[in-house]
């Protein structure tokens, strides 16, 4: 009884100071703004993992899992310019560059820099971003606002539609995590 419980204490203390923290319900948004329409859309199933230790910050997004006001905006996004069938996902892996700035065990919000490889619609570019992270009351979240260049990721909109999809969309990022 005395050994479970030493391994019930033992597991404890350990998740209650685990370097490494994840999210399987992280927000990433966009937005498209102009004169004609402006877009927006949601996915609240992102998968996030940021190990405090080491600085690295993975996400991995399903393309499908977005969602917008109008359903017919969804199903052009999936089908004409995402081809979510084709590229379900998008990812980003990198690294948290000023991480020493970061306590975890302290609360405070952190200006961080993060870089690392972005891909969209099937390219990859190397990225630089600044973001946040949030250490509050011993929870950790992320946050960001970027903005992207859909050419940069060879996403094409037909000349039909162009005015009404921005060229640069602007991206949001807000992740709650969980100790591992």
């Amino acid at each position: 009884m005395k050994r479970s419980l030493v391994i019930v204490l033992l597991l404890a203390a350990t998740s209650a100071y685990s370097q490494v923290f994840f999210t399987r319900n992280g927000k990433v948004s966009f937005f498209s703004k102009t004169p004609m329409e402006n877009i927006d859309a949601v996915n609240s199933e992102v998968f996030s993992a940021f190990d405090s230790q080491k600085g690295d910050l993975a996400f991995a997004i399903l393309i499908k899992s977005f969602r917008f006001e109008k359903a017919l905006m969804e199903e052009h996004f999936n089908e004409n310019y995402m081809e979510s069938d084709k590229l379900p996902k998008s990812t980003f892996n990198g690294k948290v560059v000023n991480l020493k700035e970061v306590d975890v065990k302290k609360d405070g919000t952190y200006n961080v820099q993060v870089e690392g490889e972005l891909t969209i619609h099937g390219v990859t570019k190397k990225v630089a971003y600044p973001g946040q992270i949030i250490v509050a009351g011993g929870k950790v979240s992320a946050k960001a606002n970027f903005q992207i260049k859909l050419a940069d990721y060879d996403v094409k909109i037909p000349s039909v539609v162009a005015g009404k999809i921005a060229e640069t969309i602007d991206i949001t990022v807000d992740c709650q995590y969980q100790p591992k």
